[in-house]
């Protein structure tokens, strides 16, 4: 994220967080930003919001008066509603400045019913836990409030645009995206 982000603008700041002290390891040996911009790892849990947002990382690398791009991608199945992730998301928008964005995406069964039961059942019997949304269920959990980017929550193949070759089928895909806007 932070390459691309670097490349548009070499002053960008970037941080990730993760709870896996493994990508620890990976990051600090990869993460290496542009001379102008930032780059920051930190170790903390989404299920967490206000310790990842007082982080020293967090806050030494991100200008809360700027707008930031907040991005969750293929993490918010793995917030149960007994986790509480309205509430989770809530936080984090709260903390950020107007013009902020939030880049989101989902994995579904809607379109594969049967793989997705066959996934759920994996999990459950790892430990694993998740929870499947539809994409209503999603975009009310990640986007309620915020502006919606065009073309709004959609299969994440439909965000292309110019596809080098055939799309994939929905059953395929099986994951909404979205952008929105914090007002």
């Amino acid at each position: 994220m932070h390459e691309v982000a670097q490349r548009i603008d070499p002053t960008a700041r970037v941080t990730y967080v993760d709870n896996d002290p493994l990508v620890l390891v990976h990051a600090r040996a990869l993460l290496r930003g542009t001379p102008a911009g930032r780059v920051g790892y930190t170790v903390g849990d989404l299920r967490d919001p206000v310790a990842i947002l007082n982080d020293p990382v967090t806050r030494q690398v991100l200008d809360f008066d700027e707008p930031i791009g907040l991005i969750l991608v293929f993490v918010l199945p793995f917030l149960t509603e007994a986790g509480q992730p309205a509430e989770i998301l809530a936080t984090l928008l709260d903390a950020l400045p107007s013009g902020s964005y939030l880049v989101a995406s989902h994995s579904t069964p809607e379109h594969d019913p049967e793989g997705w039961a066959a996934i759920e059942r994996a999990y459950a019997d790892s430990a694993i836990r998740g929870q499947m949304r539809d994409s209503g269920d999603f975009a009310r959990l990640a986007f309620a409030g915020l502006e919606l980017v065009p073309p709004g929550v959609v299969l994440v193949s439909d965000w292309r645009s110019a596809p080098d070759g055939p799309l994939l089928s929905p059953a395929e895909v099986s994951s909404y995206g979205g952008v929105a806007r914090k007002l």
